[in-house]
């Protein structure tokens, strides 16, 4: 039940934070391996950025890749936040009855790495259809896939079952770091925000406050990681499915810090907060929220079926 009710706090928060994506996405584009002043800027900012897509690709361009990142959301986090919740309440992320800031890290990252491999193929069907723009402000390369299960069907049929994990070099550094930095951030800010005693323990407050803090910390940990698997898995490939532009993670790093500076690594910094701050902020509340109404709903069943069993044999 982990798995699921972190997999659906994933989906519910995606709903509101994919125009979002997509802005993030052609922004970690514009650019690529181009000095500053040489290139195009068709998206000046988070905001150019909405408005543009929005009369170039119309409204629904703001929710391109939707479906691919609702199951991405729901595997790669349900995987993520479900292991997470049961390392949690096996009591390893503890020291002394507090929570330990370096077994909460190390048990973020390992549940992200598992949650990146398994939801690498979706990510990589989802950064193509975000790309994927009228020809006036296309950045990056453009593929032309018809859809989620179109563009899987194309990447199997021409590079087979490897293809499908092309990028995730870039996957697992970049959602192990985002997932140590997110949830041990969150563990220990819900204790200290609890130890303020700012709101009730049981308020929904609590939760909020956690994921606000941790979404800053996210953010400027994982953008530049962001960036590169981006990048990785949107270049063009050869026939043999090999990238034309990066051999992988770490020459797509070093290439980007040499064109474009580390403010390369950083492009679309306010659009991954404006994404992933709420995106955290949201999936982590939706989280905490939907664990406490299960556990509520457990402690209520087995209260009721313990009073008619207590009665049953009353009555025998």
């Amino acid at each position: 039940m982990d798995f699921v009710l972190s997999g659906v706090a994933a989906c519910g928060a995606c709903l509101f934070t994919n125009p979002l994506e997509v802005v993030k996405t052609r922004m970690q584009l514009q650019g690529e391996l181009k000095s500053r002043g040489s290139y195009s800027v068709h998206y000046r900012n988070v905001f150019h950025a909405f408005y543009t897509i929005g009369k170039v690709d119309g409204l629904l361009g703001l929710q391109k890749g939707l479906v691919p990142a609702l199951y991405y959301q729901f595997f790669m986090n349900g995987v993520r936040l479900g292991s997470y919740a049961i390392i949690e309440s096996s009591g390893h992320i503890h020291t002394n009855g507090r929570v330990s800031g370096v077994k909460t890290t190390l048990a973020g990252a390992v549940a992200g790495v598992v949650g990146a491999v398994m939801g690498s193929p979706i990510y990589l069907v989802k950064t193509h259809l975000q790309s994927q723009s009228t020809s006036s402000i296309a950045v990056g390369h453009q593929y032309q896939h018809q859809g989620m299960m179109h563009a899987l069907s194309v990447i199997y049929r021409q590079h087979g079952i490897v293809g499908l994990w092309r990028g995730s070099s870039a996957a697992v550094p970049r959602v192990s770091i985002g997932s140590a930095a997110q949830l041990s951030t969150f563990s220990s800010s819900k204790e200290l925000v609890m130890d303020l005693q700012v709101f009730p323990e049981d308020s929904w407050l609590v939760a909020l406050s956690a994921g606000m803090i941790s979404s800053v910390v996210v953010v400027l940990a994982m953008t530049p990681f962001d960036v590169v698997s981006t990048r990785l898995y949107n270049q063009p490939v050869d026939h043999l499915g090999k990238g034309q532009l990066y051999k992988g993670f770490t020459d797509c790093f070093s290439k980007t810090l040499k064109k474009e500076g580390l403010a390369g690594l950083y492009k679309g910094l306010g659009a991954s907060y404006f994404r992933l701050g709420p995106h955290t902020i949201l999936s982590l509340f939706f989280w905490d929220e939907l664990r406490k109404l299960y556990w509520k709903a457990t402690h209520i069943l087995m209260a009721t079926s313990s009073r008619k069993t207590h009665h049953v044999i009353k009555l025998e």
